[in-house]
């Protein structure tokens, strides 16, 4: 317990500070989420061993991880999924999918059956959708064209490769998993449907829990609390990646909630990004092991150029044949392949699946999750300088500065108040095009 302790004053003391480095670098070009892996990495037990993740904090970690995805599937509308570029961006994960077994069957002795390989290949696949919702917001991204098309492919980035992780790493036959699978959807239907039938069938219901919603009893918080750890006891129970219940309560309190209910949301906005979500990327960063790394640095390399070429490469195509995108300027299309290649969650989830089957070793499960963990820093920073990058004339600033090597800062300077103006004009039109197609 005391030890227990001690981790968790120490998790809480960096969640407080990260926030303050993070705004510290000029336009959060760094997101606090990088600052937390790396405090988590230096206290955790590999190095300093300030922070000894036990059972309590283990719990509270899968807590956090569950309320990132509740979070995620509630803010996403269906219509978003199902629509042209929803569409698009499920067939383009099958493809990364593809791309990825595909060259994990180039590796000598692959077999489906290899769950290391397999493994690494699903990692390959994946989108940090809930880790990089709250980036777009700070960006103020959110319903832009640019974050719409990030929703709509992201999203499979994320459900994808759970229904991968619980039909192929999964112990049990593909039949069984399938079966599961279908009736877990079936409760989370149900978990839907029944609040909204007992707000139709009896007033006094729905009157109880909304004037009891800001007193001590909470009712609407409460509620939600029994929606979400309800369907991730139901999905560990069937053998499934507790992932899947967070997101099926997401998507669930959404059908309970269409309009939203902007109190509620603030409440669990302050229980998630105050404690539990910073608690699990912490804890993530207490995994990785950087001796390991450096043992193989070369393997990291490969898995974050791996992640542009399977995950990047295809949703560029993509957005270029898709009718909704395909006049998108080639920078916004960039924009949006680095946002959707930005992994770590998922990354932790099946790489703890793998080493508990035994079939990836702590070591290599550290240099994913040390991969996942650069994406987060380096694929919005990506995705940013692709957005405001002066195409012709940075060309112009290259050969200016080549010319007079004595006057870089005044040219640099030059080029960058301009690339300001061009931003602010791009922004603009932007929000002009938003506007009229709403």
């Amino acid at each position: 317990m005391e030890q227990e302790l001690i981790s968790l004053i120490c998790i809480v003391g960096i969640s407080f500070l990260c926030p303050l480095l993070s705004a510290l670098i000029p336009n959060k070009l760094i997101p606090e989420t990088v600052f937390l892996l790396l405090a988590g990495m230096l206290l955790g037990p590999h190095v300093l061993g300030a922070i000894v993740p036990g059972d309590a904090i283990g719990l509270l970690s899968d807590l956090g991880l569950a309320f990132l995805f509740l979070l995620a599937g509630y803010e996403l509308e269906p219509s978003k999924m199902t629509g042209a570029q929803g569409r698009h961006g499920l067939a383009t994960w099958g493809i990364t999918f593809a791309i990825a077994i595909f060259i994990m069957f180039a590796r000598a002795g692959f077999q489906i059956a290899d769950m290391t390989h397999l493994a690494i290949a699903i990692c390959l696949t994946t989108t940090a959708y809930g880790t990089i919702v709250p980036i777009l917001e700070e960006r103020k991204l959110t319903n832009s064209r640019i974050g719409d098309a990030v929703i709509a492919y992201g999203v499979w980035g994320e459900l994808g490769p759970v229904v991968v992780i619980a039909l192929l790493l999964s112990s049990r036959a593909v039949w069984a998993t399938g079966a599961i699978l279908v009736a877990f959807a079936g409760i989370a239907v149900l978990s839907a449907l029944i609040p909204n039938r007992l707000k139709s069938f009896d007033g006094r219901w729905d009157r109880f829990v909304k004037d009891n919603s800001d007193s001590n009893a909470q009712m609407t918080v409460r509620g939600v609390l029994v929606l979400l750890v309800g369907l991730v006891c139901i999905s560990a129970v069937f053998g499934l990646d507790i992932v899947l219940g967070a997101f099926a309560a997401g998507f669930a309190l959404r059908a309970i909630m269409p309009d939203g209910d902007s109190a509620t949301e603030r409440k669990l906005q302050g229980i998630s990004y105050g404690f539990l979500v910073p608690l699990f990327f912490v804890v993530s960063g207490t995994k990785i092991d950087p001796a390991a790394i450096g043992t193989d640095p070369l393997l990291l390399i490969l898995f974050v150029v791996a992640l542009l070429l399977v995950r990047a490469v295809p949703i560029y195509a993509s957005l270029s044949l898709c009718r909704e995108s395909k006049d998108m300027d080639p920078r916004m299309k960039a924009t949006i392949a680095l946002y959707c290649t930005t992994a770590l969650p998922l990354i932790v989830a099946v790489t703890s699946v793998a080493t508990s089957a035994g079939a990836m070793t702590q070591d290599m499960a550290s240099v994913l999750v040390a991969a996942g963990g650069i994406t987060v820093f380096l694929m919005p920073l990506l995705a940013s300088a692709a957005l405001h990058t002066i195409d012709a004339e940075m060309g112009r600033a290259v050969r200016e500065v080549t010319q007079r090597p004595t006057h870089v800062i005044p040219i640099l300077k030059e080029h960058i108040h301009l690339e300001r103006e061009k931003s602010a004009q791009r922004q603009h039109v932007l929000m002009k095009k938003d506007d009229e197609d709403a």
